[in-house]
């Protein structure tokens, strides 16, 4: 998967996604990353890349022509372009899992005030990572970047390995425990001691649903409209 983001802060992007996980997917090729700069797009002495909103306002706004410019050089059939706005779609595991198929995507970074709405028809999808300000782009871009590569083949040894992480299938992860078997009173549920690989499969679906019920109810909520809506359209199959 190649992703290339447009930020006039390159090397924090590439300093945030040069270790660990997506390090190690980097270096054996299974994510290629790159950063291309908006200010090498302009014409200026000054590389001026921002400048005051028409009709007023705070802050300086990123200017519309060197932002084209870079999306144009980067654009070919396979790419998809996302920008980072605060009125996008909420970033989540389904959407990850769908721009994960995704060939090549381009994230253009929001910063300073916002940008000169006129880019906005050279954008494909505009995401969110929530209700919060930050002061640009590039950590949520980081952020994705994360999520995705997690879900590329070949990032882990072990294929699956993402399968009862939280979030898939709309639960949260059931408690896990590591050695020793006691610490501080405390102990290992039993049941993760007897090898029974079936119960233990059981236990932690039980306690995810206890847990996503506990801290996030409205997982489950999503999660009963998605079974509706399987079961509706396996009716109407059946019908035709």
């Amino acid at each position: 998967m190649k992703i290339d983001v447009i930020t006039a802060f390159g090397p924090l992007v590439e300093q945030a996604l040069s270790q660990s996980i997506v390090g190690r997917a980097r270096k054996a090729g299974i994510i290629k990353l790159g950063t291309l700069s908006p200010r090498d797009f302009t014409q200026d002495k000054h590389k001026t890349i921002d400048d005051r909103p028409y009709g007023g306002g705070p802050g300086m706004l990123l200017k519309a022509e060197p932002l084209y410019q870079a999306i144009k050089s980067l654009r070919k059939k396979t790419s998809f372009v996302i920008m980072t706005s605060p009125r996008g779609q909420v970033f989540s595991q389904s959407l990850a899992k769908k721009l994960a198929k995704k060939k090549h995507l381009i994230i253009v970074c929001g910063h300073y005030e916002g940008v000169d709405a006129r880019i906005y028809p050279e954008i494909d999808l505009e995401v969110s990572l929530g209700d919060f300000i930050l002061t640009g782009g590039e950590l949520a871009a980081c952020v994705m970047i994360d999520a995705l590569t997690r879900l590329q083949p070949g990032t882990f040894k072990k294929d699956g390995v993402t399968s009862s992480e939280s979030f898939e299938n709309n639960l949260l992860e059931a408690p896990q425990y590591t050695r020793p078997e006691v610490w501080r009173r405390r102990r290992v549920p039993q049941v993760l001691l007897n090898g029974n690989h079936k119960e233990i499969e059981a236990w932690k679906h039980a306690e995810s649903l206890k847990i996503t019920k506990k801290f996030r109810p409205d997982l489950l909520a999503n999660a009963s409209q998605v079974k509706v809506k399987k079961v509706q359209r396996k009716k109407q199959i059946r019908r035709k």
